[in-house]
């Protein structure tokens, strides 16, 4: 979007600087010419209750993508599990918008989440695992999602309430990590969220 036409809008999550220069951020068009805390804060407002975690102990390339799609779907938090870096490459700078927050243990990670009450469910095609498609999903719960190629560490598998399985029809043993978080994403907010809401400009 160009320079702002017209008058000047006015109120506190007016930008000048974008408003005078243009905005040609990544953002949805409710947000342009808003300055960076005005959304952050909007969206803490509107948050949904399921957070995300992803573990991170051979610095996956995925988190990038998991990241964005947890914006997209108004995640409460991403956690990461295990190595502190990450690359940002494919967050497409939603990092920004998006509440990311760190644990070095599997352990310290579970203990947070019990603490919050939250349901601590697994996604990962292994023997056992019941099928997201029929699971009843609680509404307050952290989907977490281990490593591109050894799935859920051990340590996640024991600590999970339960552990979920995306149905797969053809050849290939699993999907990518980041395309299994926004099949689960997507299958909270079939369940919880306001589907109309996700539809508007």
């Amino acid at each position: 979007m160009g320079p702002w036409e017209g008058p000047l809008p006015e109120g506190p999550q007016w930008d000048p600087e974008l408003l005078r220069e243009g905005d040609r951020r990544n953002v949805v068009d409710r947000y342009r010419y808003w300055n960076h805390d005005a959304i952050v804060a909007d969206l803490d407002a509107r948050r949904h209750v399921f957070h995300v975690a992803i573990e991170n102990w051979q610095h996956d390339f995925n988190i990038g993508s998991v990241v964005r799609t947890a914006n997209a779907f108004m995640a409460h938090e991403v956690h990461i599990v295990g190595k502190r870096r990450w690359n940002r490459r494919g967050a497409m700078v939603t990092d920004r918008y998006q509440h990311v927050r760190h644990h070095p243990t599997v352990e310290e990670f579970v203990a947070w989440a019990h603490g919050e009450g939250l349901a601590v469910i697994g996604i990962d095609n292994l023997p056992g695992s019941v099928p997201i498609e029929t699971y009843d999903l609680p509404r307050r719960c952290v989907l977490v999602f281990g490593q591109e190629s050894v799935g859920l560490t051990d340590a996640v598998r024991e600590a999970a309430d339960a552990t979920l399985a995306i149905a797969q029809y053809g050849s290939t043993r699993s999907i990518n990590a980041g395309a299994a978080a926004a099949i689960a994403m997507h299958s909270w907010v079939r369940h919880h969220g306001d589907v109309s809401a996700g539809h508007t400009d």
